[in-house]
């Protein structure tokens, strides 16, 4: 029996992520492979790096990807940097601080956990009271945890930590490019990401930065493997615990020593190159303003038809918000209607919100009017039929007006 071709229904993308990849993505995906070591190969390996700098707003040299998911580069980071028996400071706000903790602890590290309640985010100074008890070598924190939609305030935690002698590690898989976010400014050390968000591409690679002290950190653990080890190359005793995951290694492919240690994900790599090459191309800041301006105006919407918006909205994340769902509504049969009868995915939650918030994201290439107004449009309609009393047409009404507002705001200022 002979299976059929792929061909996937329609579905437009308005969860947490994964969102629609933009079609320049794809396409680039779609080009013919070249071997690992051609010319060509390489030379995109490098503007892939430099397009990279200009996404996270840095200017490490260690700028790179890793092969999978945004998963595989938190693995990365924490594996090659930890040591067993390294403390570690995980603030936990959400669901994500929980995976940076398990990974953490995966590499033998000595983990410390401070937690807020979910929909709330950490101050300054509760931060540093934290890393001067625990004195941690690094500090692992989510930026942007899409479970309770809120980002976490960062500009000032890099200098506490240099001020406290901690390495910061910040995971902004899902606030990169839609956020802003500025690694050598606000003195982080490594983050890591991924496509699937507001970078607008699949999942399956994750840009991963590092500074010059956190790549000496994991250069002082380069143990290189036996049978491309030239003579002098030292062996360590306690090598990176992972051979895949060894960023000492994965270094040196990616640099002038282009030493084998995987033969890279050529399609992966077009589609990330694409992928900042758009961000760069419209300018960060600009990207940032969109999700703004598309998020702002999908939780004017939601709040005008009279659903109640989850979190503390001053620290809410510009690509993603959380909703309080309608008592009387069936959560889960609601966005299996939306799903069916409209071809729109939104998302739940995890944990202490499970069944009790939707998450509604705005991000990437579906950060944009009409996906927004579809919606708001698509939602009101199963609101209504599940006895919901929403005023009609007032939540694409709100998105509107916002829209107008804005312009003629930006009008004004241009005069």
């Amino acid at each position: 029996m002979s299976s059929l071709p792929i061909n996937p229904p329609q579905r437009l993308l308005m969860g947490p992520g994964p969102v629609n990849a933009d079609p320049r993505v794809l396409r680039a995906m779609s080009a013919q492979l070249v071997g690992q070591y051609d010319p060509a190969m390489t030379a995109y390996m490098n503007e892939t790096m430099e397009l990279y700098r200009g996404v996270f707003r840095t200017t490490n040299e260690a700028t790179l990807l890793i092969d999978g998911t945004s998963r595989a580069g938190i693995e990365a980071a924490m594996v090659s940097l930890l040591q067993p028996g390294d403390r570690v400071l995980v603030p936990v706000f959400g669901r994500f601080g929980h995976l940076l903790r398990e990974i953490a602890e995966r590499s033998g590290a000595e983990v410390h956990v401070i937690e807020r309640e979910w929909g709330t985010v950490f101050t300054p100074a509760e931060l540093e009271k934290a890393i001067i008890e625990t004195k941690p070598k690094l500090v692992a924190i989510v930026h942007g945890d899409t479970s309770t939609t809120l980002a976490q305030p960062l500009d000032e935690l890099g200098a506490i930590c240099a001020k406290h002698g901690a390495l910061l590690y910040a995971d902004v898989t899902a606030s990169l490019g839609g956020n802003t976010f500025e690694l050598d400014a606000w003195g982080i050390d490594v983050a890591t990401a991924g496509l699937q968000k507001c970078l607008g591409g699949p999942s399956g690679s994750s840009p991963i930065t590092l500074s010059q002290a956190a790549v000496d950190v994991v250069n002082s653990r380069k143990s290189i493997e036996a049978g491309i080890r030239s003579e002098g190359d030292e062996v360590v005793a306690h090598p990176i615990r992972s051979n895949y995951f060894d960023l000492s290694q994965i270094l040196d492919y990616w640099g002038p020593k282009r030493l084998n240690h995987h033969t890279e994900a050529t399609t992966m790599l077009y589609g990330a190159r694409e992928c900042a090459r758009l961000l760069v191309d419209e300018g960060m800041d600009v990207a940032v303003e969109r999700h703004r301006l598309h998020g702002s105006a999908m939780v004017e919407g939601l709040r005008s038809m009279g659903l109640a918006i989850f979190g503390d909205q001053s620290v809410r994340m510009n690509n993603v918000v959380g909703v309080t769902i309608p008592d009387g509504i069936d959560g889960d049969s609601a966005r299996s209607t939306l799903l069916n009868d409209f071809g729109i995915e939104i998302g739940t939650s995890f944990g202490p919100l499970a069944g009790k918030v939707w998450r509604i994201g705005t991000m990437g290439y579906n950060a944009r009017r009409d996906t927004v107004l579809l919606t708001l449009a698509a939602l009101e309609q199963v609101l209504r039929r599940g006895g919901v009393k929403v005023t009609a047409g007032s939540g694409v009404g709100a998105a509107l007006d916002l829209y107008e507002s804005e312009a003629s705001d930006s009008e004004t200022a241009a005069v």
